[in-house]
């Protein structure tokens, strides 16, 4: 499908890779090229960001060269190609499954790139659009770094689940960029190592500057003998992308390693299709020092070094790059795989470095606007808001029906009315599953790690931390630290419970504090409302009906903070309606659902709209009408029933969210007021 259809800007090529290895006698070879999407670039800045830490000043007294000029020219290269003069600019990544997706994030946050999956994009009248909470946006150009087969399940590889549809036609209408354009992966295949000296003779006159492995394909008769009679001092490998039959995998194969049985298989599948394998000689490494349980010792390692087009379309080169390090002492190259370990790799000299950096290449244009939100991340944010904050009520309830046992001795059987009452609001929301005891303790063990429940807190953070990491760009490395810090094991129940509150009082700490004001703000701190607003509406509805004691309206304070304002506010003791009243209707405490339905109508008025003719969307008028309900109840008329009614409406309101901001799917391209800009 690709034949025939050149490239938007001219270039096939705008990141390319080699992993080099340096013989005992000191000579470099190259080992691989990468063409298809070079991976490494990003950890080896994260190498060097690392280093730089732990070796304060030295950078400067060693007048290392900086990598941020590099990363410049990639990003300006790519823009170089676009038609407009301020392109938009994705990174195109396979998901958070992807073994570099860190990297990828990593990036894309470095650079000013939007990070986006084959389900956030779209196209459109041969261009593609980006689904955004505004609707769809205009992307100039794809980094990708994905298989090039699962790019379009169109006109590629029709199984491919992460692709973007009819982008191939998009990209022989010239309607994008994508780097490193499709196809380009031809050039890693080992078979062209066998030709490369004579290519370079042919196309450049010239001999290779740095030899690379020698290569005999086994498709030429001469060569195909030659690793017949030479097999155990050779490395057999496939010769394209294919694994071939007797490999057994997709790296070469040292033939000295292999059974008599391995042996016979590969030479019976060369004899079959020759055309299908290679042979390489067995590269031996120089080695270099390294600190392992205390001790100095010497492994094998291999450079990884990239080459980036500029904005002027020619080469800039990373002064630096990636360094692999062998986890044994084995020097062969086929050695060095996963699990290794890598170094940062530097370029210095005798003359001063200027402290460049991406700053330096900045507009001086002052801007205010955020920037473009993918619907993908909106959602993301939406539901992170709204898992911390269950799961902070859930542990809230934890805390509150424990409270009452003797030092917190949970094992301590409890069975007054109040407690039963919590432990049924536990067993409400999922946050235990399948538990044959009826112990109190039992259930507020559970709730706290029963991995099997949908909604106990260990659960509920294992979710955070999933959509979290599909959001990585976005979120700030403290907050990614508390996502990714393991659930408390060890330790007595009270003591876990303090650290676990004092987790969710960061999360909200960070969100309040440190995150812009934006509309990635405004989602998170949406679902956080609209969950608040669920669980009090629950808690109300069961701690505040005509029956309720004593008990359960201290309860009900304590579920929801609001048990020092009541005691300020009313020195008579409890009472049914004004404990209605603080937690259903007083708009000045934050954990009121008044107060939570007011945020809700704010956040929905401010986010932006599809339409211009001044009308309110759907979840706006859901919103509205939930602010009129609330401004007509009082605590007498606050019953059950209005809370179940309350309930539904969020329930609703949610959805209606979700319907018109997380653009999924086709249906976003036939959406009503789809804006296209």
């Amino acid at each position: 499908p690709m034949i025939g259809i050149k490239p938007t800007g001219g270039h096939f090529l705008h990141i390319y890779a080699a992993d080099i290895g340096r013989g005992p006698d000191g000579e470099w070879r190259v080992l691989a090229d990468h063409t298809r999407s070079p991976a490494g670039a990003g950890y080896a800045l994260e190498n060097r960001l690392a280093a730089s830490q732990v070796l304060v000043g030295l950078p400067g007294r060693l007048n290392i060269q900086r990598l941020a000029p590099f990363f410049t020219e990639l990003r300006a290269g790519i823009a170089a190609s676009c038609t407009r003069s301020e392109p938009r600019i994705a990174l195109l990544t396979p998901g958070r499954f992807n073994q570099s997706y860190a990297e990828q994030a990593h990036l894309a946050r470095y650079l000013g790139l939007l990070l986006v999956e084959g389900a956030d994009v779209a196209v459109h009248d041969d261009r593609v659009y980006l689904r955004t909470i505004e609707g769809m946006k205009r992307v100039d150009a794809l980094w990708q770094r994905m298989d090039a087969r699962l790019l379009d399940p169109l006109a590629l590889d029709s199984r491919s689940a992460i692709g973007v549809p009819g982008l191939v036609d998009a990209m022989a209408a010239g309607g994008t960029v994508v780097a490193n354009f499709p196809g380009s992966a031809v050039l890693e295949a080992p078979v062209f190592a066998a030709f490369m000296p004579r290519l370079s003779q042919r196309l450049l006159g010239e001999d290779l500057r740095l030899p690379n492995i020698a290569t005999w394909w086994c498709g030429q008769a001469a060569e195909a003998e030659v690793v017949r009679r030479d097999f155990d001092d050779l490395v057999v490998a496939p010769a394209f992308g294919t694994v071939p039959v007797g490999l057994g995998e997709a790296g070469g194969r040292p033939g000295g390693d292999l059974s008599p049985a391995q042996r016979q298989a590969i030479l019976d599948g060369m004899m079959r299709r020759p055309q299908d394998y290679v042979a390489q000689e067995v590269v031996n490494l120089s080695t270099m020092p390294v600190t392992e349980s205390g001790d100095l010792v010497s492994r094998p390692f291999t450079l990884r070094v990239f080459a980036a087009r500029n904005r002027n379309g020619a080469w800039t080169i990373m002064p630096g790059g990636f360094v692999r390090m062998g986890p044994i002492a084995d020097i062969r190259a086929t050695s060095i795989g996963a699990g290794t370990r890598s170094a940062d790799v530097i370029v210095h000299g005798a003359a001063p470095v200027a402290p460049v950096s991406l700053l330096s290449d900045a507009s001086t244009t002052i801007r205010r606007n955020p920037g473009t939100l993918p619907s993908r991340v909106a959602d993301n944010l939406f539901w992170l808001g709204r898992y911390l904050e269950r799961g902070e009520a859930v542990l809230a309830l934890v805390r509150t029906g424990s409270a009452g046992a003797i030092d917190g001795d949970v094992n301590a059987a409890v069975t007054d009315s109040t407690t039963l009452r919590i432990c049924g609001q536990l067993i409400a929301v999922d946050a235990v599953n399948g538990l044959a005891s009826t112990n109190p303790a039992d259930i507020f063990a559970a709730a706290l790690d029963d991995a099997g429940a949908i909604s106990s807190v260990a659960s509920l953070l294992q979710a955070a931390r999933t959509i979290g990491a599909g959001s990585r760009e976005r979120i700030a490395s403290d907050f990614w630290q508390l996502l990714a810090a393991p659930f408390p094991e060890a330790g007595l129940f009270q003591e876990k419970n303090l650290v676990l509150k004092a987790r969710f009082a960061a999360f909200a700490g960070l969100a309040a504090e440190h995150m812009g004001r934006t509309a990635g703000w405004r989602f998170h701190d949406l679902g956080r409302r609209v969950e608040r607003a669920l669980a009090l509406a629950r808690l109300l509805a069961d701690f505040a009906d005509d029956d309720a004691t004593a008990n359960d309206l201290a309860a009900l304070l304590d579920l929801t903070d609001s048990q020092i304002g009541y005691r300020q506010r009313y020195s008579t003791g409890l009472a049914l309606l004004p404990v209605r009243d603080m937690v259903g209707l007083d708009p000045f405490n934050p954990r009121s659902i008044s107060f939570q339905v007011n945020a809700i109508i704010k956040h929905l008025n401010v986010l932006p709209r599809l339409k211009d003719d001044g009308m309110a969307e759907p979840q706006q008028t859901a919103a509205a009408g939930l602010g009129a309900l609330m401004a007509t109840l009082t605590a007498r008329s606050f019953t059950a029933s209005v809370c179940a009614d309350l309930e539904g409406r969020l329930l609703e309101l949610s959805d209606l969210v979700s319907h018109r901001f997380f653009l999924r799917g086709s249906e976003a391209l036939r959406a009503a007021g789809m804006t296209l800009a």
